[in-house]
């Protein structure tokens, strides 16, 4: 049994769910999301005690493990459409600075030229000083934009240079240190 899989999925008000044909539809004040689930799992909607119960169809173990990750899923969905998702980047390195322009990230990290992200639908970012905030309602499509955007400079130990998470801690690395005598 699963046991994630088991909690019911509450809903908060504003947000309604609809399940057709393998597809699970949630709507609420930010937007909509829809997913496609497997056919391994049962998706049910009791609107009476404002909830959302996932089940497996039989006990095997491929079936445990969809049922965990799409009740998972399923209440990703429902936060994000209620409250988003946001992710913190801190740049660290002198004259290193980030902008938007339109829908694309323009980065200057050190290099040569400029970085240019292009951002995807349904993600927003916002730059303030050395802070970059990536926010949407879609959990996956932000945590992945944001770790593109910390792949353009990660963060390095020894001079703690780079584009980090906010709530990263990067343990620092003592240079080399001479020997002395012979």
């Amino acid at each position: 049994m699963s046991r994630i899989g088991k909690k019911p999925i509450p809903l908060a008000s504003g947000v309604t769910v609809t399940v057709a044909a393998g597809t699970v539809t949630v709507q609420g004040p930010k937007g909509t999301l829809t997913m496609d689930h497997r056919p391994e799992v049962t998706v049910t909607v009791n609107n009476d005690d404002k909830q959302i119960e996932v089940a497996g169809v039989d006990d095997a173990k491929a079936t445990r493990a969809f049922w965990g990750m799409t009740r998972a899923l399923i209440n990703n969905m429902v936060v994000g459409v209620t409250a988003g998702f946001q992710k913190d980047l801190d740049i660290n390195g002198v004259g290193w600075n980030a902008n938007v322009q339109g829908r694309t990230l323009a980065l200057n990290v050190g290099y040569a030229d400029t970085r240019k992200l292009d951002i995807p639908m349904g993600v927003d970012v916002e730059v303030s000083g050395a802070r970059v905030k990536v926010s949407g309602t879609d959990k996956q499509a932000v945590g992945e934009f944001a770790a593109k955007v910390r792949a353009q400079r990660p963060p390095e130990p020894y001079n703690a240079k780079g584009i980090k998470y906010a709530d990263e801690v990067i343990v620092r690395k003592e240079g080399k240190a001479f020997a002395t005598g012979g």
